[in-house]
């Protein structure tokens, strides 16, 4: 048998030779020098990329094309088949390949000598010798090259329209990879098509739509293909819900998050953005045979803190990766996919949802009693009208209890806030009446944690569950805390917990224990927990809809201060009424406890657009020095790519620029010989007197003594599309102060009084250093014309007597049509006759008011100015090309090529690394990563650059921490406890007892803080060193060292007002900031440190601070 080497490759789209619509794959046998045939293979796939990881399936594959090649060489006598579209050969035996077979561009394979790492090799869009790309995509059929002006075309984004259905879905996939119970809706059909053909989606769907099905069908695709999926979330509670659905439903299925990593070798890897983008900077085998990255909630980009890593993922993610995006109802899909595409160079299809599969009713509620609480009134029906019939009938209500109780009590200032008592009135009145109704369970949404608790507090005499469903939750309760210690299960939340939950109210926000959410979240969903308080996070991400949606309030604080709802805040918590396929409509509640809400508020909120993604990019430390690292991609590129630059189309700037050049080819040559060898200096003379006399201007019309100067009768010179340095005289002012104009008497040719005709020299010269007044050729005419500011280009120190209203109104007289021939009037003629003679007597220019001495302007810009005008003025007449009979015409072609020549520069200039926003940013943080060491004068990446790559946050505060040996004379439990402030972000109002090493260790922290802070102002940053060191706290520094030395979490929980959930959560976070400092202790080689840190975290990682999620086990 001859050995041979078996090769794959994906072929285009190509009508002609009968490829089927995906592309199919092409076999090649190959024996050693011997010979080289091809042949199609005969049964052809709807997929684009297959993967043959079975050596079995290879073996035969092989036996079965030798066969068919000897034979047909015996039969035809042919040895040799030409082969023209050949792009990869794949070596099974010699290793593996700098890109993947079949792909365009992808990581880097080859051993640089790095103890084998892989590194990240992103090949840069205009790379032009990448292996096997062509002058065109290939999926948009052929290779030839794209016609002039087509790529400007090319559009990226491409909307589907879902309003016709899918008729013929069912023939164009008669297999599909993954087989559905129900009946999909078209948008679901239409994204599963997209997937078969390999392409990139971005599924913008209202909330409970159905989008899982999309991310199902990717990773069902994926196994069939024997290659992997990515699916992203924005947060961890997310990815372990996803993951137990998707492990239920496909079972190769695997996590990666912070602190845990299940079955990482599997098919379809569910992971947080922040790990994929560590394994992307890190060249983790993970992405070598990847196919699809599903990004769930994709507005979550919007998110300032973190909305980074959304763009940094896409910008690195290797060609050959196809995109899902998941994303609630956003109104620039189309935009933002059009810059994935541009960068990626791929085809995004859109496909968006036009309605809610379950319609919504919004009602006010103005109940707060047994009698009351019917008090409910429509607002928006499920088509989205707006009732104000409903919203007058709620204010309507609210008055006249208002008044009876005035009536009763002697009225009072009606408070903006109500009372517990009130508050519970309100609550009891509602859940009875939806109680009554049937329409439990119901999402509460409060956006204060401490006012969730409270309100659940309040309902104690309230039960809505029955013996069985007490039963069940009893029992499913014990179950899942059977996990924890004896000590754990009688904490007082947990006790808490229990009796609500028996009663069917539940409480869930960030300060509960994580395994209290996960309990509640699994009861809510066997529909259990009948009432549930929540804050905003509940209505991230994972399908838990509910009959009813209640709105505590409409308003929230977001950190900076209380603002009302965002329409898309508000659209994505309302999403959660209305259960498909049970609820023929969802209702959404908004509460009216203090008084009815604005109408304009409501309508804003409610019909409102949601809010558009927006590029939240920025630069780390972290970020620069991975790019420094890797060296594939520059810190610029990464900027130039970034959604915040993406108005920047650089292929049609540079189509413009290839033509504006053309354009200066062919543009006659300039004669500078002789009389003329000083022109091109004249020009830029010329132009700068321009722009400094239209700078004086502007100061001069935007100051005070300017605009009075400017006042009726004053004498002015003219420039506009009609007029050329023509006297006129003012005769009004318009009192509107943003948009000022003037109505002023000018003086033209006649037959020019509507601007038909040309004025004289404006085309051969321009105006600012011509200061020849314009003279009638013939008898001289007036027009009265409303001027703006910019139209005036000098204010003389001449003054006229003018009677304006009879000037204004003998023009408008006349220009009806009975009386144009009359003659004008005695106070126009006048006024005319004396511009004219101003004219006469100054043909060269009348004087002009100084900005300095004359409107009292002493900046240094107006000072120099005027200085530097006089100046350029004065130079004028030195030069010898103005003498030279060709003058004129020499001068129209400079201005022409100059025209052009400034238009190229501009677009070169755009095009540059200059032109980046951030560029400035960027040079001052490499100022500071120099300054501290990290990087060399050459971008170099040192030692102490190195230790920060491993580090997510707060790299340079704890880099430093470690080259200056703070934490070596601190306990393990001290030094947990110390590194604390980088995980811990509240306020707290309890003071810490602790060690007086630990208090050193606090002084020494804010030291390197305040020094790091410091140096970043100096170098430009516009953070002041007070905020970069007030990002620190520790308030959480007793209870970590109590924890670290084995103190049960009872006790903990009393050292601190903050909430348990809290406290468990920046425990497990620390715990990933102590193996990041391990990571960099053996970076550095202080084994010592490394096993400290090691210490430290085991003494953190015990009992219910780190027990496993319910979702994973």
């Amino acid at each position: 048998m001859v050995k041979g080497q078996l090769s794959y490759q994906r072929l285009p789209v190509h009508s002609e030779e009968g490829y089927c619509e995906a592309g199919c794959f092409t076999m090649k046998m190959q024996t050693e020098g011997i010979f080289e045939v091809k042949k199609k293979q005969s049964v052809c796939c709807s997929l684009g990329t297959k993967w043959f990881s079975s050596k079995i399936r290879i073996q035969i594959l092989v036996i079965r094309q030798i066969f068919l090649l000897l034979s047909m060489c015996f039969l035809l006598g042919l040895f040799h088949v030409y082969v023209s579209n050949i792009q990869y050969v794949f070596p099974f035996t010699l290793g593996l390949l700098t890109v993947p077979p079949g792909l365009k561009v992808g990581m880097d394979f080859s051993d640089k000598g790095l103890n084998g790492q892989l590194f990240l090799k992103v090949i840069l869009l205009d790379s032009p010798s990448t292996p096997g790309t062509t002058s065109t995509e290939k999926k948009d059929g052929g290779t030839t090259k794209p016609a002039e002006g087509q790529e400007e075309k090319k559009r990226w984004a491409i909307p589907i329209n879902i309003t016709t259905p899918c008729g013929d879905f069912y023939k164009r996939i008669p297999n599909p990879a993954f087989k559905y119970p129900f009946e999909l809706d078209v948008f679901q059909k239409q994204a599963v098509l997209r997937l078969e053909a390999h392409d990139s989606v971005f599924v913008a769907a209202h909330t409970s739509a159905g989008k899982t099905v999309v991310a199902e069908y990717a990773i069902a695709l994926s196994q069939k293909h024997m290659t992997r999926t990515i699916y992203t979330s924005p947060i961890k509670a997310l990815s372990n819900q996803k993951f137990r659905d998707f492990k239920t439903t496909f079972g190769d299925v695997g996590l990666l998050t912070g602190d845990v990593q299940l079955s990482p070798e599997a098919s379809c890897l569910i992971m947080t953005t922040e790990i994929l983008r560590s394994m992307l900077y890190n060249g983790s085998e993970v992405i070598r045979d990847l196919e699809w990255v599903i990004f769930d909630e994709v507005h979550y980009i919007n998110d300032a803190e973190r909305g980074v890593v959304w763009e940094e993922v896409l910008i690195m993610l290797p060609d050959h990766v196809s995109i899902i995006l998941l994303s609630a109802t956003v109104p620039n899909a189309v935009e933002f996919s059009e810059w994935i595409g541009r960068i990626k160079k791929k085809h995004i299809y859109v496909i968006s949802t036009a309605k809610r599969p379950v319609p919504l009713e919004h009602y006010l509620y103005t109940g707060n009693s047994t009698k009351t609480q019917k008090e409910m009134f429509l607002l928006l029906d499920p088509s989205g009208n707006f009732q104000t019939k409903g919203y007058y009938a709620a204010i309507d209500a609210k008055k006249e209890r208002t008044s009876k109780h005035a009536q009763s009590f002697g009225t009072k200032n009606p408070s903006q806030y109500t009372t517990s008592n009130q508050d519970r009135a309100v609550w009891l009145s509602l859940l009875h009446f939806l109680s009554q109704r049937q329409q439990t369970p119901v999402v509460a949404f409060t956006f204060s944690k401490t006012r969730c608790d409270d309100n659940a507090r309040s309902l104690a005499s309230m039960d809505l569950t029955s013996s069985a469903e007490k039963s069940e939750i009893h029992s499913f309760f014990q179950k899942s805390l059977r996990r924890l210690r004896g000590g754990d299960r009688q904490l007082p939340q947990i006790l808490f917990m229990r009796d609500l939950l028996k009663r069917g109210i539940g409480v869930h926000h960030s300060g509960i224990l994580p395994i209290m959410k996960e309990v509640i979240e699994m009861l809510f969903s066997r529909g259990l927990v009948k009432v549930l308080f929540a804050t905003e996070t509940f209505a991230m991400g994972v399908n838990m809809p509910a009959r009813t949606v209640v709105f505590d309030s409409i308003r929230k604080h977001d950190g900076t201060g209380f603002r009302n709802l965002l329409p898309g805040e508000y659209i994505q918590m309302a999403g959660r009424a209305g259960r498909r396929g049970l609820d023929a409509t969802g209702t959404v509640i908004i509460l009216c406890k203090s008084g009815v809400h604005d109408m304009g508020d409501l309508n804003v909120m409610m019909l409102g657009k949601p809010t558009v993604l927006q590029s939240q990019f920025r630069l780390t430390y972290t970020m620069i020095l991975n790019l420094l690292r890797v060296e594939a991609l520059r810190v610029t590129d990464m900027m130039r790519r970034s959604f915040s630059e993406s108005h920047r189309d650089t292929q049609a700037y540079e189509q413009q620029i290839g033509q504006l050049k053309q354009t200066l080819s062919s543009l006659p040559p300039l004669d500078t010989e002789g009389q003329l060898s000083d022109l091109l200096s004249y020009y830029y003379t010329v132009t700068e007197l321009r722009i400094t006399a239209e700078a004086l201007q502007c100061a001069v019309l935007g100051s005070v003594n300017g605009l009075k100067a400017l006042s009726v009768g004053r004498v002015v010179v003219v420039n506009n599309k009609q007029h050329f340095n023509a006297l006129g005289v003012i005769l009004q002012v318009s009192s509107d102060s943003v948009n000022r104009t003037f109505t002023a008497l000018i003086i033209c040719e006649k037959g020019n009084e509507e601007g038909r005709g040309d004025s004289p020299n404006c085309s051969a010269f321009p105006h600012l250093y011509n200061t020849a007044l314009f003279t009638p050729e013939g008898p001289c005419s007036h027009t009265v014309q409303k001027l703006k500011l910019q139209d005036i280009s000098a204010i003389t120190v001449k003054t006229l007597k003018v009677i304006p209203d009879r000037i204004i109104d003998n023009y408008n007289k006349r220009q009806q049509l009975r009386f144009r021939l009359d003659p004008p009037g005695q106070a126009i003629s006048t006024a005319t006759q004396e511009l004219l003679r101003l004219v006469e007597a100054n043909p060269g220019g009348v004087m002009t008011l100084d900005p300095v001495n004359d409107f009292q302007l002493k900046s240094v810009d107006v000072v120099e100015g005027t200085m530097r005008l006089r100046v350029l003025q004065d130079s004028l007449k030195d030069f010898s090309c103005i003498h030279s009979p060709t003058f004129s015409e020499q001068f129209l072609r400079v201005q022409e090529r100059m025209s052009v020549q400034e238009e190229l520069d501009k677009l070169l200039f755009l095009i540059s690394d200059q032109s980046l926003s951030l560029l400035p940013e960027y040079h001052q943080r490499i100022k500071v990563l120099q300054s501290l060491q990290y990087v060399d004068s050459s971008g170099a990446v040192q030692l102490k650059g190195r230790v920060a790559c491993q580090i997510s946050s707060h790299e340079l505060l704890l880099t430093e921490l470690l080259f200056e040996n703070a934490l070596s004379p601190l306990a393990p439990e001290e030094s947990a406890a110390l590194l604390s402030c980088l995980v811990f972000q509240q306020k707290t109002q309890v003071e810490p007892h602790i060690t007086n090493t630990l208090k050193e260790g606090i002084e020494r922290v804010l030291a390197v803080a305040q020094r790091i802070g410091e140096l970043q102002r100096d170098c430009g940053i516009t953070q002041t060193a007070e905020e970069f060191v007030g990002q620190f706290k520790f308030g959480l520094t007793e209870v970590v060292y109590c924890w670290a030395r084995g103190m049960p979490f009872a006790e903990i929980a009393q050292l601190t007002d903050v909430q348990e959930g809290t406290v468990v959560r920046c425990i497990q976070r620390l715990d990933e900031v102590l193996k990041e400092v391990r990571q960099a202790a053996r970076i550095v080689g202080d084994s010592v440190l490394g096993s400290k840190m090691e210490k430290a975290s085991l003494a953190i990682r015990r009992d219910i601070v780190f027990t496993a999620s319910l979702y994973t086990h």
